[in-house]
C-alpha cells in the first residue's frame, strides 16, 4: 500500500506548523510531495509560493484527487471545526491523517473521530505536549522513588482554547486517562479551572490571556515531594511526529494511544467552558451535550487572519 519513502501531503498553510516542522519530517525520512491550501488564511498564489519555496512538486486544489498521491495527510487547518471535512477524503481513500491541534472544538465532532477509529480509521494528532520528554523522563522514574501525582498546576498564557488545548494535553499526559470531572474555579488574571481524576488526584489548570507570555508549565506534587517541569517544545515536535507517524503510515499496527484518551483534552476543554457558562457548576464529561455550544473554529480563524496578516501574531507555538 505504501511507498518506500512515505509521502506526505499538507492540507492548509494557516499557522507556522507546515514550515516549521518541514526540516523535522525530512530529517525523520518522509518526502512532503504535495500541498493543499483552502485560502482560510492566505490568499492568491500562496500556495504555489510555499510549494516552490519548500521543493514541494506538486499543488492541488481538489482533497480527493490529493489523497490519491499521498500516503497520509497533515492537516493544519486553524479553523479546527474543518477537521473532519479536511479528513474525510483521505480516510475514504484508506490514508492516514494527524490533526494538528485543536483536534476539535465540539462534541459531535469528537463522537465523528471516536467512530471513525472504530471503524478502522488512521486518524490521530494533537497537541505534542502529549509527548514531552520531561514527562515521559519523570513517570519513568519507579513509583517507589518519584511518589504518586496527587496534585498538579500546569498553565500557559494567550488564549482558552487554541493555545489553552496544550495546557490540557500536558496535564493529561502527567495524570494519565481517566478524567471524570471539571470545575472552573473563578478567574484572577487568567481562568483557574480544576480537573478530577477518579480516585480524588486533582489537576489545576491556569489557562488564558494576560498581559505578558508565560511558557508551558507544570508543578508536580507527590507524597515524596516536588517538581517543576517546563517542556522543550522543538522536542515536543519531533516526538510527536516520531510517535505519530509510524502508524499513520501504516508501519506500526496499533495507534500510540486509544482514541477515548487521545481526545481526553479537547473534552476537558468543552467540560470546562460548560462550567464557566454555569457559573462554575460541576460538569462531569458525561454531562456534555452534542447542544453544547464548544468552541467557534471559524470565529477564531477570522481573527487569527487578521491579526496574521497585520503581522500581530506572536505566539510562540501556534
Amino acid at each position: 500500500m505504501t511507498s518506500a519513502v512515505q509521502r506526505i501531503g499538507l492540507v492548509d498553510l494557516d499557522t507556522s506548523h507546515p514550515g516549521s516542522w518541514m526540516p523535522l519530517l525530512r530529517e525523520l525520512g518522509y518526502a512532503v510531495v504535495a500541498v493543499y491550501d483552502g485560502g482560510t488564511v492566505w490568499q492568491g498564489d500562496y500556495a504555489q509560493r510555499f510549494a516552490q519555496e519548500n521543493n514541494i512538486p506538486q499543488v492541488f486544489d481538489d482533497l480527493a484527487k490529493m489523497a490519491n498521491a499521498v500516503d497520509f495527510a497533515l492537516i493544519h487547518s486553524c479553523n479546527w471545526d474543518l477537521h473532519t471535512q479536511r479528513a474525510e477524503p483521505f480516510l475514504r481513500a484508506g490514508k492516514g491523517v494527524l490533526l494538528d491541534k485543536p483536534l476539535v472544538g465540539n462534541l459531535r465532532d469528537a463522537q465523528t473521530l471516536l467512530d471513525w477509529s472504530a471503524q478502522g480509521a488512521r486518524v490521530f494528532g494533537g497537541s505534542s505536549l502529549r509527548w514531552t520528554k520531561e514527562v515521559a523522563e519523570f513517570l519513568a522514574h519507579p513509583v517507589e522513588a518519584r511518589g504518586i501525582i496527587h496534585t498538579a498546576l500546569v498553565g500557559c498564557a494567550v488564549d482558552d482554547f487554541n493555545y489553552g488545548i496544550h495546557a490540557y494535553a500536558l496535564l493529561c499526559s502527567i495524570m494519565g486517562a481517566g478524567a471524570e470531572c471539571v470545575r472552573y474555579l473563578g478567574m484572577a488574571t487568567q481562568k483557574l479551572i480544576q480537573v478530577t481524576w477518579n480516585g480524588g488526584r486533582i489537576g489545576l489548570l491556569s489557562i488564558g490571556a494576560q498581559p505578558g507570555y508565560l511558557p508551558f508549565y507544570a508543578t508536580l506534587v507527590t507524597e515524596r515531594g516536588v517538581r517543576y517541569l517546563e517542556p522543550d517544545i522543538p522536542q515536543a515536535y519531533r516526538r510527536l511526529l516520531e510517535t505519530t507517524l509510524p502508524y499513520l503510515s501504516y508501519t506500526y499496527t496499533q495507534p500510540p494511544m486509544p482514541m477515548q484518551e487521545l481526545i481526553e483534552p479537547e473534552l476537558l476543554a468543552l467540560a470546562a467552558k460548560k462550567s464557566w457558562m454555569q457559573h462554575g457548576a460541576q460538569i462531569f464529561l458525561s454531562d456534555l451535550s452534542l447542544t453544547d455550544e464548544g468552541y467557534d473554529g471559524a470565529a477564531f480563524a477570522r481573527d487569527y487572519r487578521r491579526m496574521k496578516l497585520a503581522g500581530t501574531v506572536n505566539f510562540r507555538v501556534y
